[in-house]
C-alpha cells in the first residue's frame, strides 16, 4: 500500500471546504461537517491488502487491486466519487446487502467520503443505506450525506433549485428525507446502475419516510437505468407531490445467480404470472397512510409497473394529467393497489403493455381533471396548489389503453369509470380472478369501454400464488357446478353497474364451476 502526497495543499479549497462546514454547523444544529479532511495525491492499495478509511480524502488518482477492500470504520459508510460521480460500487454478494469499491485505477477529482451509515432494517435484513443528501426536520445532516455527489448549487433548503446527483455504481440513493418540509426544484438526477430493494428504496433516486415528512418535487428529472433503481418511494406515512416533472427507469442486468423469488427480502423483478415482467419499478408507495401525487408530470418504465404500491396500508395515490407508460414490450402494470388503497386518475393518459391496473385491494378511480374535481383533491390531499396552478390545470379526459388487459382484479374492492374516460384494451377488459369487486361505469358524459377481443368482463378462478402460494393448476375433469354460489346474492361477489353507456362486447362467468372454492363470488 503506498501513497504520494502533494507537496503542497489547495488552500483554496479547504478554505472553501470550512467556510461551508462553518455555515452547515449553524444549520439545523447539524455539526455534520466535523469530518476531517485529507488531501493526498496518489493511493495505491493492493492486491488482497486491506485500508480503513477514517475520514473524507481526497484524490489524484486511487489505484484498487484485486481482492483489495476499501472500508469505513464500525458504524460508517464509504462512498467513492469521481469528478463528482458515484462510481465503483457493488453488492459483494447477490442475496446480501453489503457493497465493496472494485478494483480499477479512479483518477480525476477522486474523493473518498465517510459517511454515518443509514440503516433501514427490513425482513431480517440490516441495509446500509449512502445517499447524496440526507434531510431531516433540521435541515442538511452532512454526516449522512455525500455531498461530494450533489452538484450545483446546495444552500441550506427548505428549497433546493437546480441539483444534480449522478451515479454509476450500485445502490446509490440520491435523495433521502426523513422529516421536515422540502421542495426540490429543476433537479437533474440520473442513477446508472443495480438498486437492491425497491421496498425500502435501496438505490432510488428519492426517497420520502416518516408521517412528518412532506416532499415536493417540482421539475424535476430523473432518468435511471439497473434492477430496482426506482425514481419515487414515498414510505411511512410521508407526503410526496410530484409536479411538472420527468421520471423514467430503464431496465438494468440481473446478478447471474439470482433466483426469481417472491421472498421480500429478494424480490428484483415482476412474475410472468401476473404479467408484470421486468426489474425496475418506476415508483413505489409504501407504508401506512402514505400519499404520493403526480401532477403534469411524464411517469414512465420498461417494465414490470410505473405507479406501484406495495407493503402499504390504507395509501393514497393519485394522478392528475400526467403520462403513464410502460414502454418495453416485456409487459407490466400502469398501476398497483393493494392494502386497501385509494387510487385517484383525473385527466391521464395511460398506455401499457399488460394491464392498466392490477387491483389486489383498494378503490380505483378513472375521471375527467375538472376544475371541482381537482380543487377537492387539492383540499383533501393539502396538495396546497396555488390558485394560479388550479386555474393552469386543463380539463382533460382520461385515455386508457392497454396491449392486453384493463383491471385485473386479484383482491375485493371498487373500480369508478366516469366523465368522457375512454378504455381501449386488446384483450379482456374486466379481468376478474375470483375477486368481490364492485364495478361502477357512468356513460353520461361520453365514457367508453371498447375491448378488441370483445369480451368487457370476464370471471374466473385466480392463477395468481402470489407470495409464498401454490401455483395454479388447471382441473383434469370437466367443470362442475357448485351448488353452494347462490346467482340471486350480492355478497362476497363481483357486481357491475353500467349506465348511460353503449356496450358492445361479451360477460363471462366462470366462477361458481369446477375447483371455484372460495375463489370469490359469482
Amino acid at each position: 500500500m503506498t501513497i504520494q502526497k502533494k507537496v503542497t495543499r489547495n488552500f483554496i479549497s479547504l478554505l472553501v471546504a470550512m467556510l461551508f462546514a462553518a455555515a452547515m454547523a449553524g444549520c439545523g444544529g447539524q455539526a455534520a461537517f466535523s469530518q476531517d479532511s485529507t488531501q493526498v495525491t496518489t493511493k495505491t492499495v493492493g492486491p488482497g491488502e486491506t485500508w480503513v478509511v477514517t475520514k473524507t480524502t481526497h484524490l489524484d488518482k486511487l489505484i484498487v487491486g484485486e481482492g483489495a477492500v476499501l472500508k469505513a470504520p464500525d458504524g460508517s459508510s464509504l462512498t467513492l466519487t469521481v469528478d463528482g460521480v458515484e462510481t465503483g460500487q457493488k453488492l459483494v454478494t447477490t442475496k446480501g446487502v453489503d457493497t465493496r469499491i472494485v478494483a480499477g485505477t479512479y483518477q480525476g477529482d477522486v474523493v473518498l467520503t465517510v459517511t454515518q451509515t443509514n440503516t433501514i432494517p427490513y425482513q431480517g435484513l440490516n441495509f446500509p443505506l449512502r445517499q447524496a443528501l440526507y434531510l431531516d426536520k433540521t435541515g442538511i445532516v452532512a454526516s449522512k450525506s455525500v455531498l461530494a455527489a450533489v452538484g450545483g448549487p446546495i444552500g441550506t433548503g427548505p428549497d433546493f433549485d437546480g441539483i444534480r446527483i449522478q451515479s454509476t455504481g450500485e445502490d446509490f440513493n440520491g435523495i433521502y428525507v426523513a422529516g421536515g418540509q422540502y421542495t426540490v426544484k429543476n433537479a437533474e438526477i440520473s442513477l446508472i446502475g443495480n438498486g437492491r430493494c425497491d421496498l425500502i428504496g435501496y438505490g432510488a433516486a428519492i426517497v420520502a419516510n416518516g408521517e412528518n415528512t412532506r416532499l415536493v418535487l417540482d421539475g424535476v428529472n430523473i432518468h435511471n437505468k439497473g434492477v430496482v433503481r426506482t425514481a419515487v418511494i414515498a414510505d411511512g406515512g410521508s407526503r410526496v407531490i410530484v409536479k411538472n416533472s420527468n421520471l423514467s427507469t430503464r431496465d438494468g442486468v440481473l446478478p447471474e445467480d439470482y433466483v426469481p423469488s417472491a421472498d421480500l427480502a429478494q424480490m428484483r423483478g415482476g412474475f410472468p404470472v401476473g404479467g408484470s415482467l421486468g426489474n425496475c419499478r418506476a415508483t413505489n408507495l409504501l407504508g401506512t397512510n402514505t400519499q404520493a401525487t403526480y401532477i403534469n408530470s411524464s411517469i414512465s418504465s420498461e417494465g414490470w409497473g410505473v405507479l406501484s404500491s406495495d407493503g402499504c396500508t390504507t395509501p393514497k395515490l393519485t394522478a392528475i394529467n400526467c403520462n403513464v407508460a410502460v414502454d418495453g414490450n416485456i409487459g407490466g402494470y400502469g398501476t398497483y393497489a393493494i392494502g386497501d388503497a385509494t387510487e385517484t386518475f383525473l385527466g391521464c393518459v395511460f398506455n401499457t403493455a399488460y394491464d392498466v391496473s392490477t387491483l389486489k385491494g383498494g378503490t380505483l378511480t378513472y375521471g375527467d381533471s375538472a376544475p371541482q374535481a381537482v380543487k377537492k383533491l387539492n383540499t383533501d390531499l393539502d396538495l396546497r396548489l396555488t390558485d394560479e396552478e388550479l386555474a393552469a390545470i386543463p380539463n382533460k379526459s382520461s385515455v386508457i389503453n392497454s396491449d392486453r388487459f384493463g383491471v385485473m382484479c386479484t383482491g375485493a374492492g371498487k373500480v369508478d369509470i366516469s366523465g368522457g374516460t375512454v378504455f381501449n384494451t386488446g384483450e379482456t377488459l374486466f379481468l376478474d380472478k375470483g375477486a368481490a369487486v364492485a364495478f361502477k361505469v357512468d356513460g353520461s358524459q361520453g365514457a367508453e369501454l371498447n375491448a378488441r377481443n370483445g369480451v368487457i368482463m370476464q370471471l374466473m378462478d385466480n392463477d395468481d400464488p402470489g407470495p409464498g402460494g401454490n401455483p395454479y393448476t388447471e382441473p383434469t375433469e370437466a367443470p362442475k357446478k357448485d351448488a353452494n354460489w347462490d346467482l340471486t346474492s350480492s355478497d362476497n361477489a363481483a357486481t357491475a353497474v353500467f349506465s348511460n353507456i353503449k356496450l358492445v362486447g361479451n360477460f363471462y362467468n366462470a366462477i361458481g364451476w369446477g375447483k371455484s372454492g372460495s375463489s370469490g363470488g359469482p
